[in-house]
């Protein structure tokens, strides 16, 4: 359904929603551009996260995974064959239960377990199998190494591997949490989000709560290095919690969101950086939450999560829309 743009968003044109109502985040485009897969609550306060595949027009919406068990980070691969995507049922077949809020905004560190099927749900097989946090699972252009996330070192590391689960690489050293890695659109660099403990106070917190399987993800920039984890650099010194960078496909951009202008809220919206860190500019401008960008394979639309137009409190839906340079 078309919406319209806010003041500002200058890069979008051809807006359209293509979910109503629940929880709808992390979509990710298929190779071809045709597809998205995504994780979706059905209900804002009741049910966890199942994986589900529609066309980007918002038409065939279908859930691949077995709906139990909370699951994340869904991805296309072998050429939209497969897919990917981390899941707790094995763990437990029934939801998670929510963080402890009185140590503040936590994210949890569940069971997770890396499992690909096929695109229609069916074949599982599973690709991990250490009893960590293993999720935030991308792949590299050419369809044959996986990154993620994962705590079978004891932190929050990123690793790579190849899509049986084969040949497990790390590619993180540093305490603290890295998490959320993307490829270039040519496989030479990652982006990521990461927060690192600053002080002696700082670290006692962070594995304290890593101890309890939760991590505080309100201090978080953007780190770019070449695919094996050498040359690594900070990208933005923004302040505020910054994540889910994607590179535009001509490898020069990054897009991102960010609420460094506004630290205490919940408003996040869209940016793009240069890969040297220059050049910051605001993408989206709503009152509200605007996260996990993703810019098709041409790089002529870009889809994205957003509490925009939203029926009720909390409720978060896809949208896409026409890219303008």
């Amino acid at each position: 359904m078309p919406v319209p743009l806010r003041a500002g968003e200058t890069h979008l044109r051809n807006v359209r929603q293509l979910t109503f109502g629940g929880n709808n985040a992390e979509a990710y485009f298929s190779r071809s551009g045709r597809q998205l897969i995504f994780q979706r609550q059905e209900s804002v306060t009741e049910g966890c996260d199942q994986q589900y595949v529609m066309n980007t027009d918002g038409s065939g919406l279908r859930r691949v995974s077995s709906g139990e068990g909370r699951t994340t980070c869904g991805y296309f691969y072998d050429d939209d064959r497969r897919i990917l995507y981390s899941s707790t049922f094995e763990h437990d077949p029934a939801c998670p239960a929510r963080p402890d809020m009185s140590k503040g905004y936590v994210w949890p560190i569940g069971h997770f377990e890396i499992y690909s099927a096929r695109a229609d749900g069916s074949d599982l097989r599973k690709l991990t199998s250490n009893g960590a946090y293993n999720a935030e699972t991308t792949l590299s252009p050419d369809g044959k190494r996986i990154i993620f996330t994962s705590t079978m070192d004891g932190d929050l590391e990123l690793y790579t591997m190849n899509v049986d689960g084969s040949d497990v690489r790390r590619v993180t050293q540093r305490l603290g949490y890295d998490g959320g890695a993307f490829f270039s659109s040519d496989g030479r660099q990652i982006v990521w989000r990461a927060s690192y403990p600053a002080t002696a106070t700082d670290t006692a917190d962070y594995q304290a709560l890593l101890q309890q399987r939760l991590v505080r993800p309100s201090k978080l920039e953007l780190w770019i290095a070449n695919a094996d984890g050498s040359n690594a650099r900070q990208l933005t010194s923004l302040g505020g919690a910054n994540f889910a960078p994607f590179f535009h496909p001509d490898g020069k951009r990054i897009i991102f969101a960010s609420n460094h202008e506004n630290p205490r809220g919940r408003n996040f919206d869209l940016y793009l950086i240069r890969v040297d860190g220059t050049g910051l500019e605001r993408v989206t401008d709503d009152a509200d939450f605007d996260g996990f960008p993703m810019f098709s394979p041409n790089g002529r639309q870009v889809v994205w999560a957003s509490n925009r137009y939203g029926k009720s409190a909390g409720e978060t839906n896809i949208f896409i829309a026409d890219w303008v340079n």
